[in-house]
């Protein structure tokens, strides 16, 4: 089976910055697209960033310029860092990731979800 595990998270103040880290695990085949996400309370989940298999980026406006997504191919990890973080920031985040595995008879290919960490950010 496949997970992927989160870490990094916790209190920041505003203005600081924080490093996320979510590595996969599991009988990987390969990783396409990563994910990040985020969902403060009451709200939706929303996106934040992703990075393709060849590294290309996206991001949501909101964090654009502060945030950046990254990624080590050979640990099947993806980071995201946070810079000039803000009160609006405070959420879970969680990561996603489109992977192909070795099942026991056969190749699948899914999302997975790690189960988030949370980032809080104190004016």
């Amino acid at each position: 089976q496949v997970q992927l595990v989160e870490s990094g998270g916790g209190l920041v103040q505003a203005g600081g910055s924080l490093r996320l880290t979510c590595a996969a695990s599991g009988n990987i085949v390969s990783i396409g697209t990563m994910n990040w996400y985020r969902q403060a309370p009451g709200n939706q989940r929303e996106f934040v960033a992703s990075i393709t298999n060849s590294l290309n980026t996206n991001y949501a406006d909101s964090v654009k310029g502060r945030f950046t997504i990254s990624r080590d191919k050979a640990k099947n990890t993806v980071y995201l860092q946070m810079n000039s973080v803000e009160p609006e920031d405070t959420a879970v985040y969680s990561c996603n990731a489109d992977i192909l595995y070795r099942g026991p008879t056969s190749y699948t290919r899914r999302d997975f979800w790690g189960q988030g960490t949370q980032v809080t950010v104190s004016s």
